[in-house]
């Protein structure tokens, strides 16, 4: 199982239009955590302009998915989002685990 972050450039104006958009964005997130898909997310703060979520797949295909039809993104609260191969070395759940 590998590790996929989904990153969020996040608009302007998005912590004012966060509202009208979060029921749905967090149905869609708790819907993929229950497939498994989904293992964390949340935003970065200070400041305030980039969300992360971490997906656990054979490859990007669950992450991209999700970006794809998530409101914050089809309304344009995400200026832009990216997915990235995480190669995660240490913990319990590491895709890659390295020890010394």
């Amino acid at each position: 199982m590998n590790h996929y972050l989904l990153i969020y450039h996040l608009a302007p104006g998005y912590l004012e239009r966060r509202a009208e958009f979060r029921a749905a964005h967090l149905d869609l997130a708790w819907q993929a955590a229950e497939r498994g898909e989904l293992l964390l997310g949340g935003a970065v703060e200070d400041p305030l302009d980039t969300a992360m979520l971490l997906f656990a797949g054979e490859g990007p295909e669950a992450a991209e998915a999700f970006a794809e039809v998530d409101p914050y993104v089809t309304e344009g609260l995400v200026e832009r989002w990216n997915v990235r191969r995480w190669v995660t070395v240490v913990g319990k759940e590491a895709s890659a685990p390295v020890r010394p």
